[in-house]
């Protein structure tokens, strides 16, 4: 029998975070799943741990380093689910996550994503994720990253899926493209969800659907890489997405909204690495064009219903998440 949902977990030196996350994910009930392990040219052992330990896991094992996006693109090609289920290498889901992800899809109102409630591994009282927002002033940001757990128990609609830990229908990830490759590791489970609702499609987060997560385990939290890819891959999500009425209304708030980013990692020493970001992105603004002319043909909602959608207020929530951020690196 076909499974219904794949699981596709991409790994890079991460088989300290597999001895923990597969048997969680090879455990799901009430669900016919596969599980797929994307190995991305890890040099730790990772892929023959998983031929050894998990016969029953499929193994993908890539010769080099595709980053997040490529490598789950490759996972997807590969899987045989109508559904398919992304969860991030150190991730701990509990039992019944995708039972009650699978319970948020609902093909008559177009719920075909679905995300589910992510707190950290460390401390589960503490929200990592509960799905992505996306301020009106051109930026991206977790939901209720860093409140207590209990303040995100309510399932609802949400802009978009965390990759760390979500459910889309095959056959709408194959529609869009997969994942945009040339993000590689940040933001591009945004992107999706922002093209996904270009066309007509919408995500519910699930609270019941429960994932514990160690939390940026590649790319480090407040990391020279992370930011770098982070703050790039954000301009090109931006002018990619955004329909022309919005972009026009919105750019005087991106521009104040990178001004007090530039301040932040002016004052956490990564200013540099901003710049060279915002310079990267400004160097692909040709294909990026190219790119966004085909969203847009293929945009089939209107320019309102999308920024119906978008969170206005992203000051205080920033200055929120970075703060969180920077403590717990620190281990405050």
């Amino acid at each position: 029998m076909s499974p219904e949902v794949s699981i596709v977990i991409v790994t890079w030196n991460g088989r300290r975070h597999l001895e923990t996350c597969l048997p969680a994910a090879t455990a799901q009930e009430g669900i016919a799943t596969e599980v797929i392990v994307v190995d991305n040219g890890s040099t730790d052992g990772s892929a023959a741990f998983v031929r050894d330990r998990f016969p029953g896991v499929r193994l993908l094992a890539l010769g080099e380093n595709r980053g997040f996006a490529g490598g789950s693109n490759a996972g997807a090609r590969d899987a045989r689910g109508e559904f398919l289920a992304f969860l991030n290498n150190d991730a701990i889901p509990d039992s019944t996550w995708l039972r009650a992800l699978r319970s948020g899809i609902d093909e008559p109102s177009r719920f075909l994503l679905a995300t589910s409630r992510i707190v950290y591994a460390h401390d589960p009282s503490v929200v990592d994720s509960a799905g992505d927002g996306w301020f009106r002033a051109g930026g991206a940001f977790k939901r209720h990253h860093g409140a207590p757990a209990v303040e995100a128990g309510v399932s609802e609609e949400v802009f978009g899926i965390c990759g760390a830990a979500c459910l889309v229908a095959k056959r709408v990830f194959d529609e869009l493209g997969g994942f945009d490759e040339d993000f590689f590791a940040s933001h591009e489970d945004v992107d999706l969800s922002y093209r996904a609702r270009l066309r007509g499609y919408r995500c519910r987060y699930v609270a019941g659907a429960r994932v514990r997560h160690h939390g940026s385990a590649t790319l480090g939290r407040v990391s020279a890489l992370a930011v770098f890819h982070g703050q790039r891959n954000v301009e090109w999500l931006y002018l990619k997405n955004t329909p022309a009425s919005l972009l026009l209304r919105t750019l005087p708030a991106h521009l104040v909204y990178n001004a007090a980013a530039a301040a932040h990692f002016a004052r956490t020493g990564l200013l540099g690495t901003f710049l060279k970001a915002k310079l990267a992105a400004v160097r692909a603004l040709p294909a990026i064009l190219h790119k966004r002319a085909v969203v847009q043909r293929e945009r089939t909602v209107t320019a309102r219903a999308i920024a119906g959608q978008f969170e206005r207020r992203w000051l205080a929530a920033k200055i929120r998440e970075k703060h969180f951020d920077v403590s717990l690196m620190e281990g405050r």
